[in-house]
């Protein structure tokens, strides 16, 4: 979903009312942000996607009612939902890979500098994924320790539905490049590169740019 005039629609889903206020009081000052809305559990937040159309949403994991995780699941069984970046106080091995099976497109924790919250939304906005540091040592390391044998085959089997072009690409979102990156490290076009990306999604059964470079470090490509 693309920004008009460049401004970006944030919605804020928390269950605590401080969390709300100070990311609402941060993006505030940002003039390419406007925060369209906030709501306190999972449930609230999806009926206010529908009414607000929000560009990203910012999500928390636990909350009553509807926790983050079951949330995201649901946006991403939309047709066009918006961004998601999850953030928590939590940081652990299975809310980061049950946030990215859940279709999040960041994953970073609520003590990250404002500063980088800000880019990160800018940057899912942009169709780009973003985990936290640590986030991205824990995703690596629980593929690093997985048993590699039925993973790897199952990926290499999913890959070969892709031409040599979208493999290319995929290599490149598997090393974690931004679109602009993949389209001067192939000499394309950033509209093509999208196009390429979007395919990818569809052709791998994907959500998200995360869970295609996991198909790409399962198949050992990077």
């Amino acid at each position: 979903m693309a920004a008009v005039d460049g401004v970006i629609r944030v919605l804020v889903v928390d269950d605590d009312p401080l969390v709300r206020s100070a990311l609402s009081l941060m993006l505030g000052g940002q003039g390419d942000i406007e925060v369209v809305g906030e709501a306190d559990n999972g449930a609230s937040g999806l009926s206010l996607v529908t009414e607000l159309d929000p560009h990203v949403v910012l999500m928390d994991i636990r909350m009553p009612v509807m926790d983050g995780l079951e949330a995201t699941h649901a946006l991403h069984q939309r047709p066009t939902p918006p961004a998601v970046v999850v953030l928590t106080t939590f940081d652990a091995d299975d809310h980061v890979l049950r946030a990215i099976a859940a279709g999040a497109d960041g994953f970073l924790l609520k003590d990250t500098p404002p500063g980088d919250i800000v880019q990160a939304i800018r940057t899912v906005a942009a169709g780009d994924a973003m985990l936290s540091p640590s986030a991205t040592r824990s995703l690596v390391s629980r593929l690093r320790s997985a048993t590699p044998t039925d993973r790897s085959t199952t990926a290499a089997e999913r890959l070969t539905a892709l031409t040599e072009r979208e493999l290319e690409v995929a290599v490149c979102v598997g090393r974690g490049l931004s679109n602009s990156e993949i389209a001067s490290e192939l000499y394309l076009s950033i509209p093509t590169v999208k196009s390429h990306v979007s395919r990818l999604l569809t052709k791998l059964h994907c959500t998200n740019r995360v869970q295609v470079a996991m198909v790409v470090h399962d198949a050992g490509l990077v």
